[in-house]
């Protein structure tokens, strides 16, 4: 037996442990409707500002706009592919990407908003918006800065009539005011202006109807680049194809189409220039060559003529002819490795003397040689070291590492490329060598002549030497012309920029839905917030699933409606309400306790004041003495009484005096309007109500009462604050614990669990006093008929509250 008792004591316990670890761990769905509920005001108020907040935002936030164009990057040379000339321009596949960075680059950028009127921006400031005017100004404005710190500032302008004015700006915390005559040049310390009215008309409908006011900013190519820039964007749209995509953003939808029109028509004239430089370094080498030669044939065909006419010099024309053929061909190849070698000699000079090598220019110059393959991996390797640390600097310092890196790579390559220039250069030399001496061994093998014949022949063959040269030049520049011209931009535009019609920014549709998104989360934070951290009780299903019903319960005391009288007896007032209905099935389920003929004690209390324990004792013991039964209330809250107050009587004397035999007991009895129901009042605080409580007259006076009533309540001091109760509580027939609905906290149930297992207080019952009855049709249960025997009191509801309030209604 004790074995069981041990076995049932331990599972009690543990239980108990087991409901502190997992209290309030569960999801209640109950619940967090009944708190979204009481949200709903919240809940609206987060909805109108959310839609309010995007109203404003779509009403007042500047219009962005964007302006986009596609093109496609091509590099064909129709004229080479007529001449079948090596198109030295086609260095790699990297053609796109290096179009990219280029059109990305600040220093483009910059020479693209040179071209447009954006020196001086014109704008309306209106109540809540600003407007920018770009190319629609009603006014022009000439301006020469004087001090940069105008720059970028503010300056309002007011216009008297057509002829006079006034501007103002605020500078270094100061205010300037100046007044100006249209058309005529304005001097002040700052800058020099000079104003023109294009549209007057305009400029009264923008200043006097909608109240804007004028003012305008200079601008200089920083403040432009750094205003601008991030809103550019250009990337691959398709790398197959060589497309690009190039777009803008503007509060200005005309100068956002301007800006991508001009990106795009300064890239195509940049390429046109780049591709046809090739072809103007060799047409300007040529040009240089031709009239050298021309003035080295001019002479030598003078003095072959002269020297004609002095000798009197009369050849055989086919000797000659023949001599002169051998000759010209030995002279033809001299004068090609004299050319081949001047070529390597200006490769070598433009080396030296440039830091940034285009291998395209320098290939040109080596079109056709025999060496112009040998050298020309090397400077493609050359040119693609400088464009890889061009396209770095872009993004790092020249001190960086990896910068130094490549500048030593740079300067290795250019010792091998020169190295090797040299070596082909003494190859050439040696050739060139190798010819003369051939060309000297047939002159002395031929012309035994050593005086008239060897002379002209010599003078014939320089002419021949030159006019072979003369020739080969002009042909060069034939075809270079020709290859100069073939050079047209083939670089497709596939969508050219057109003004934006719709912003897209601020959008309506996107900004009404944050708004709601943001509100219904707002809301939803809001209430799982209030869930979260909710810790009342609403509900006798709370207070039976968190003690695993194992603490008994008698009922629930619906919500008095009406303002509760000071007496605090109700039950007397409409016998037939529901709150009268209430304490009659309390009064009925006290029955399933026990049901002896013996005089009974119902204690009373609660966790902290304000419950209502109060208000259950006095209408319980009314209830209970309209049955028939003698009842009487004892005050044992003697810090805080109020028994004497719920009936309107005084507290001169009490349980206090009794206690300390200053009084009798009968003497502390006092009478209450309801036949069968005394009480006796707490009588002066004492200042050790826990010493007189727990004293033997306390028992005594309990023995005697029992002999003179058949039921004794005893309104206990809260036993969360006190222990004053305890000691009563143990002894009670009764011992009933009382919570408020929406007011007691979910912790206050292990009082209760404190009670009656470590106080060993097995009778303990639960009334959950305050409960909204009208809440369960939202189907939140609050236990009213649990279990106990309460349904048959439906019927009994005051008038007042015989119609149901709508899930939206007030409480």
């Amino acid at each position: 037996m004790y074995q069981e008792d041990f076995n049932s004591t331990k599972e009690n316990f543990d239980l108990y442990r087991e409901r502190l670890t997992s209290f309030g761990s569960e999801f209640e769905i109950g619940l967090f409707v009944f708190i979204a509920r009481k949200c709903i005001p919240w809940v609206i108020a987060f909805f109108i500002i959310g839609i309010g907040a995007s109203y404003m935002y779509v009403r007042y936030s500047p219009w962005e706009y964007e302006s986009s164009s596609i093109i496609q990057i091509r590099e064909d040379n129709t004229a080479n592919k007529v001449l079948d000339m090596q198109n030295l321009t086609d260095k790699s596949n990297n053609d796109l990407p290096e179009a990219i960075e280029l059109m990305r680059s600040k220093v483009f950028f910059r020479k693209v908003l040179s071209e447009l009127p954006l020196r001086i921006s014109y704008f309306t400031r209106g109540t809540f918006k600003n407007n920018e005017l770009y190319v629609n100004s009603p006014f022009t404005l000439s301006a020469n800065v004087k001090m940069p710190e105008i720059i970028g500032k503010e300056v309002e302008i007011h216009f008297e009539n057509n002829e006079i004015g006034k501007i103002q700006f605020k500078l270094n915390n100061k205010n300037y005011e100046y007044a100006f005559e249209t058309d005529k040049w304005l001097n002040v310390p700052f800058f020099d202006l000079k104003i023109n009215i294009k549209n007057y008309e305009k400029v009264l409908n923008e200043q006097n109807s909608e109240k804007n006011t004028f003012y305008f900013t200079i601008n200089d190519s920083d403040n432009l680049i750094k205003q601008y820039y991030p809103r550019l964007d250009i990337r691959i749209l398709n790398d197959d194809a060589k497309s690009v995509i190039i777009s803008f953003k503007d509060n200005n939808p005309k100068k956002a189409a301007d800006i991508v029109n001009a990106v795009s028509s300064e890239f195509m004239e940049f390429d046109l220039q780049k591709k046809s430089q090739s072809a103007k370094n060799v047409l300007s080498f040529i040009d240089k060559q031709l009239s050298e030669v021309y003035e080295k044939l001019k002479n030598s065909e003078d003095s072959l003529d002269q020297y004609k006419k002095d000798n009197n010099i009369n050849i055989s024309p086919e000797v000659a002819t023949a001599n002169a053929t051998r000759l010209s061909s030995l002279d033809d190849r001299i004068t090609t490795v004299e050319l081949e070698e001047n070529l390597l000699n200006q490769i070598e000079e433009n080396i030296k003397a440039q830091k940034n090598i285009n291998a395209s220019d320098l290939l040109t110059l080596l079109a056709g040689s025999d060496y112009a393959t040998s050298i020309g991996d090397q400077m493609k390797d050359l040119h693609g070291l400088i464009i890889d640390r061009d396209q770095m600097l872009y993004n790092v310092t020249p001190d960086n590492e990896e910068i130094k890196s490549i500048n030593y790579q740079i300067a290795s390559q250019q010792k091998l490329l020169l190295a090797a220039i040299t070596s082909i250069y003494h190859q050439e030399e040696a050739k060139k060598q190798d010819l003369i001496n051939k060309e000297t061994a047939f002159a002395n093998k031929n012309f035994h002549d050593p005086g008239k014949d060897v002379e002209f022949n010599r003078l014939q063959r320089l002419y021949s030497i030159n006019e072979k040269y003369y020739t080969l030049l002009l042909e060069s520049k034939t075809e270079y012309s020709i290859s100069e011209a073939g050079y047209v931009s083939q670089n497709v535009v596939l969508e050219k920029p057109e003004i934006a019609r719709v912003p897209i920014s601020p959008n309506k549709k996107i900004a009404i839905i944050v708004g709601v998104l943001s509100a219904f989360l707002c809301s939803l934070l809001l209430i799982l917030f209030k869930y979260v951290f909710y810790n009342e009780i609403n509900s006798l299903h709370e207070v039976t699933k968190h003690t695993n019903a194992s603490i008994s319960i008698l009922g629930i005391i619906p919500k008095y409606q009406k303002e509760i009288p000071i007496s605090q007896l109700l039950i007397d007032k409409n016998p037939k309400s529901i709150v009268a209905e209430a304490f009659r099935s309390i009064r009925t389920n006290l029955q399933f306790i026990s049901n002896d003929s013996e005089s009974k004690i119902i204690a009373i209390t609660s966790t902290i004041s304000g419950e209502g324990k109060t208000f259950v004792a006095i209408n319980l013991a009314g209830i209970i003495a309209f049955s028939g039964k003698k009842v009487i209330i004892l005050d044992l809250d003697m810090r805080k009484p109020k028994i004497h107050l719920g009936f309107n009587s005084e507290n001169v004397k009490g349980m206090s005096t009794a206690l300390i035999n200053k009084d009798t007991i009968d003497d502390c009895i006092q009478k209450s309007n309801l036949p069968n129901l005394d009480f006796i009042t707490a009588g002066p605080i004492p200042p050790n109500p826990s010493e007189l409580i727990i004293s033997p007259k306390m028992d005594a006076i309990l023995t005697e009462l029992k002999t003179k009533y058949d039921m004794i309540i005893i309104d206990n001091p809260p036993v969360g604050l006190v222990t004053d109760g305890i000691s009563i509580i143990q002894k009670a027939d009764y011992p009933i614990y009382i919570l408020r609905a929406e007011y007691s906290k979910r912790s206050f149930i292990q009082n209760i669990d404190r009670l009656y297992n470590e106080n060993n207080i097995k009778k303990i019952a639960v009334i959950l006093n305050g409960v909204d009855i009208k809440r369960k049709s939202y189907g939140y249960n609050y236990g009213y008929g649990y279990g106990y025997g309460y349904g048959y009191g439906y019927g009994y509801y005051d008038d007042e509250h015989k119609k149901k309030k709508s899930f939206f209604s007030k409480k």
